[in-house]
């Protein structure tokens, strides 16, 4: 079962969120952040957060991205470096 949210979708205000996951507000707060960096969420102030658009790609599009990250990984296993430090060099490249 694929669980959507379709952009422009309202979140729950941090607090809201919190005391329902049973979570500490920071906790909450800390994700929204970290979905808002990586171009999930848009923070809109008073308005809160909401899910942001996703920009469509075609078939072909997604496919040539798939090799290229295929091919960065492998050459990226061939210099010696693992999972963890592979994902790292892609997020400060981004």
């Amino acid at each position: 079962m694929r669980r959507e949210l379709p952009a422009g979708e309202k979140l729950p205000p941090v607090r809201a969120l919190a005391a329902q996951l049973g979570l500490a507000p920071n906790t909450v707060a800390r994700a929204y952040r970290e979905l808002e960096a990586e171009g999930y969420v848009e923070t809109r102030g008073r308005g809160g957060t909401v899910v942001a658009p996703v920009a469509a790609v075609d078939s072909e599009s997604a496919q040539r991205g798939a090799e290229l990250a295929a091919a960065y990984v492998r050459g990226m296993r061939e210099l010696g470096f693992g999972p963890e430090a592979i994902v790292g060099e892609v997020r400060r490249a981004l």
